[in-house]
C-alpha cells in the first residue's frame, strides 16, 4: 500500500545531518531513511525489510547506531544524525572500508553500509571485541551474499589495525 504523503500531516523538524544543519517539513509519518534517501539524496542507508530485523537501513543517531525504518523523520528534530555517507567523508571507517575490500567482505553491497556502521560502533566500545563477539554484534545485519564468514574476517583485520596504530 503506497501512502501519499501530500494529504499527510507535516512536521517542522531542526536537525544536523552529517554535520549539516537541515530545517524541514516532513511528514509525520515518514520514516527516517525514506526521508534522509528521497529529501535528502543520501542513498547510501537502504531500506531492506521496514521491520528493523535486516539492519540495511543503519544510521547513527545522537551517536548510536540504530535503524532508520523504525524512526520518524519526525523524531530526528534536534539529533545528531549521521549517515554511511558522512562517516565515510569523516575518514573514521577507512580501516573498515580496506579491510572489507581486501577480504572480500561485500558482494552486491546492499547490506554493506550497515555493516561498516555497526562494525564502526562496536570497534569504538571494544578495543579487541574477539571473532564471538563481532559476530554477536553483527548479527542484526543481514547479508544474503558473503556468508559472514569474510565480513567477521575484515572486523577482525580492522580491530588489530585499530590496536597497531593506538600502540595497545
Amino acid at each position: 500500500m503506497t501512502v501519499d504523503f501530500a494529504q499527510e500531516a507535516r512536521v517542522r523538524i531542526e536537525t544536523r545531518v552529517n554535520g549539516r544543519t537541515i530545517r524541514a517539513e516532513v511528514p509525520a509519518r515518514l520514516s527516517l531513511v525514506e526521508w534522509l534517501r528521497d529529501e535528502l539524496g543520501l542513498t547510501g542507508s537502504h531500506v531492506g525489510c521496514e521491520h528493523g530485523v535486516c539492519g540495511a537501513c543503519t544510521i547513527v543517531v545522537d551517536g548510536s547506531c540504530l535503524r532508520g525504518c523504525l524512526m520518524f523523520a519526525a523524531q530526528a528534530d534536534g539529533c545528531d544524525v549521521e549517515t554511511i555517507e558522512g562517516a565515510v567523508a569523516s575518514g573514521r571507517l577507512a580501516a573498515l572500508q580496506e579491510a572489507f575490500y581486501r577480504h572480500a567482505a561485500l558482494q552486491c553491497g546492499f547490506c554493506t553500509s550497515g555493516m561498516l556502521l555497526t562494525a564502526a560502533e562496536l570497534l569504538a566500545r571494544e578495543r579487541n571485541p574477539g571473532r564471538q563477539r563481532i559476530r554477536e554484534e553483527l548479527s542484526g545485519n543481514y547479508c544474503r551474499c558473503t556468508g559472514y564468514q569474510s565480513i567477521v574476517d575484515a572486523v577482525e583485520v580492522a580491530a588489530r589495525a585499530q590496536q597497531e596504530e593506538n600502540g595497545s
